[in-house]
């Protein structure tokens, strides 16, 4: 195989693919129900000329049958007043239209032959017709569901990588979210052990230690009440012991 030959098949391949491609089979379809009943209307129109050309040479006849009687009667006129020639002459015409009449007879014979032959192939040729329309319809019907069953399976491919992405994206979000959470709580941590200043409170550093040595006061003045407290029940149990001592 040459260079040109390989060249010319490649090309033909990839464009029988490309057309592939593109062509709607149900479009293809109905173009060539379109071409059949094109040709069926090709051969009813021929049913047609012949059914005509049929009623032509009957018209014909009947025409010549007419001419043929009226030259009888004229012989037997011709005999009735002694004419013989004339009477001859008349049946000698009668004679030729007769043999019209069989040649006539011959090419009817022939035309609805013919006639009847067409009529079969039209009749054969609607019958056909119409099993492919309905055969069409079908295709076009199954062609129509295949078709959104495969869209409903590439929407249903590209929900399930968008699924994928939004999952991911989601799962970052909330990663996100705990990094931040995490983020605040040390913060607020920080912020209350006094390692950072609140800017947003209402207090200063000064106002802080004044708190916290107010606190501190209050606690130490708790303390010496306890103190105090604990002193005085200690008092209170020491007579009772020197009594019992002495007994």
């Amino acid at each position: 195989m040459g260079v040109w030959q390989r060249f010319t098949t490649i090309v033909k391949a990839k464009s029988n693919s490309a057309l592939d491609k593109v062509e709607d089979p149900r479009q293809t379809l109905d173009l060539s129900y379109e071409q059949q009943l094109e040709n069926l209307t090709k051969v009813r129109r021929a049913v047609a000329d012949v059914a005509t050309a049929r009623k032509r040479i009957e018209l014909q006849a009947d025409q010549l049958k007419a001419q043929a009687d009226k030259l009888s009667d004229q012989a037997k006129a011709a005999l009735q007043q002694g004419n013989e020639p004339l009477a001859r002459e008349a049946l000698a015409r009668r004679e030729n239209i007769a043999s019209q009449l069989k040649d006539l007879e011959t090419q009817h014979q022939g035309i609805a032959e013919q006639e009847e032959k067409l009529t079969a192939t039209a009749q054969s040729l609607q019958s056909q017709v119409e099993a492919f329309r309905t055969k069409k319809e079908s295709m076009k019907a199954s062609y129509t569901a295949a078709q959104a069953q495969a869209n409903i399976s590439e929407a249903v491919t590209g929900i399930s990588g968008s699924m994928s992405d939004a999952g991911a994206a989601l799962q970052r979000a909330q990663d996100k979210v705990a990094e931040m959470q995490a983020r605040s709580g040390a913060l607020d941590e920080l912020i209350s052990s006094g390692a950072l200043t609140d800017l947003t409170g209402s207090t200063d550093d000064i106002q802080a230690q004044l708190n916290k040595v107010g606190a501190q006061s209050a606690i130490d003045a708790q303390i010496a009440a306890m103190k105090n407290e604990l002193g005085s029940e200690a008092t209170a149990e020491i007579p009772e012991k020197s009594g019992e001592e002495s007994q």
